[in-house]
C-alpha cells in the first residue's frame, strides 16, 4: 500500500489483521474484515468501487501447509474464489494475484520460465495453482483480466525502515538470521545440507520487497491500460545458497552467531531461480535493489526497531 500511495493511487486495505498490523497501512483507509465475511466484503467493494483488486491474503508457510492442508485450501483457494465472485458481482474487471514460485515444484530447467510445467510439491503451492487455474477459466469466459505475479523469495524491508516483517513466528531465512544476530534467538537452524547443490544447502532467488512492490505497480498500470491476462515471474535471475546467505548476514551485521545444521524440511525444493525476462521486457520492470547485502541491511535496520506484537 505504501508504494501505491506514493504513486498517487487511491487505496483501500481490507484485512482481518490476523498477521498484519493497522500501522503498516501507510496509505489510504483500512477496513478490518475477513474474506469469509461475504456481506462485509460486498459492502466494502460496493462503497469503494475500485478499478482493480490486489489479493495478498494467503497463508504461506510450506511446512504448515503440509500439516494443515484443509486450512490452506480453505483460506488460499476458497476465500480467493469468494473474493473473485464478489468482484464479478460488482463488475470489477481487473485483478492482481500474488502467486508463488512454489507452483513449479522442482523445475527441470533453471532458471525457470513462466512456461514451465506447474507441478507443486506441497499444499501451499497447489492452492496457488488452483487460484491461477480459476483465474484463467474466468478470464476466458467473463469480463475479467488478471495478472498473476509468481514471487520467488521475498526479503528485506522498506529502505527507510517504515514497514517490514513483524511476526514473532517468522520463517524466512534472512529474517531469522538477523534476529539471531541481534540475540533474539539462541541459534539459527539450517534445514538440510545434502541437497544436490554446490554446498549442499538450498538455493533461492531473493528479491527485495521494494522491487516486488514496483512489479505490482507496473502490473497494475498494464491492466489499467488494457493489457490482457498474463503471468510473470518476480525474481532477479540468480540465487544464493542458505550457507551463502548466512555468511552474508554475518558480514553485514558483524556478528558471528551460532548455526545448527539439521535435517531437511518436507516440501522444500533444492533450487529455485527465476527467469524474469518477460516481466522486464513486457512490463518494463527495472529492479533497483538487486544486492544481497542491501536486502540484509534493510532487514537488519527494520529488526532493530521493530516491536513484536
Amino acid at each position: 500500500m505504501k508504494a501505491l500511495g506514493e504513486e498517487g493511487y487511491d487505496v483501500l486495505t481490507y484485512d482481518n489483521l490476523s498477521f498484519g498490523h493497522a500501522d503498516a497501512v501507510l496509505s489510504g483507509d483500512l477496513v478490518v474484515g475477513d474474506l469469509s465475511d461475504r456481506e462485509r466484503l460486498r459492502e466494502t467493494l460496493k462503497a469503494f468501487r475500485p478499478d482493480a483488486v490486489m489479493h495478498f491474503a494467503a497463508y504461506i508457510v510450506v511446512p504448515e501447509s503440509i500439516k494443515e492442508p484443509i486450512r490452506y485450501y480453505r483460506n488460499n483457494f476458497c476465500h480467493a474464489m469468494g473474493l473473485l465472485e464478489a468482484c464479478l458481482e460488482q463488475r470489477i474487471a481487473r485483478f492482481l494475484f500474488s502467486s508463488t514460485a512454489a507452483v513449479y515444484g522442482i523445475p527441470v530447467e533453471i532458471p525457470v520460465t513462466e512456461n514451465a510445467n506447474l507441478d507443486p510439491i506441497n499444499p501451499y503451492g497447489r492452492s496457488k495453482v488452483m487460484v491461477e487455474n480459476l483465474l484463467s477459466d474466468l478470464s476466458a469466459q467473463r469480463d475479467l483480466r488478471y495478472v498473476s505475479l509468481r514471487y520467488f523469495n521475498v526479503a528485506g524491508a522498506d529502505g527507510k525502515a517504515r514497514v517490514g516483517q513483524n511476526r514473532k513466528d517468522a520463517t524466512h531465512l534472512i529474517t531469522l538470521a538477523v534476529r539471531t544476530a541481534l540475540g533474539r534467538r539462541p541459534y539459527l537452524e539450517v534445514y538440510g545440507t545434502d541437497y544436490p547443490t554446490p554446498d549442499g544447502t538450498c538455493i533461492r532467488d531473493y528479491i527485495h520487497v521494494d522491487d516486488l512492490s514496483d512489479a505490482h505497480i507496473v502490473a497494475l498500470r498494464y491492466l489499467l491500460e488494457g493489457g490482457a491476462s498474463d503471468v510473470f515471474n518476480c525474481g532477479y535471475g540468480h540465487g544464493y545458497s542458505v550457507r551463502e546467505v548466512v555468511d552474508a548476514v554475518k558480514r553485514v551485521t558483524g556478528v558471528d552467531f551460532e548455526v545448527v545444521e539439521t535435517g531437511r524440511r518436507e516440501g522444500d525444493p533444492p533450487l529455485l531461480i527465476a527467469d524474469s525476462t518477460k516481466l522486464r521486457n513486457k512490463l518494463g520492470w527495472m529492479p533497483r535493489y538487486d544486492s544481497l547485502e542491501y536486502i540484509i541491511k534493510t532487514a537488519f535496520e527494520w529488526e532493530k526497531k521493530v516491536n513484536y506484537r
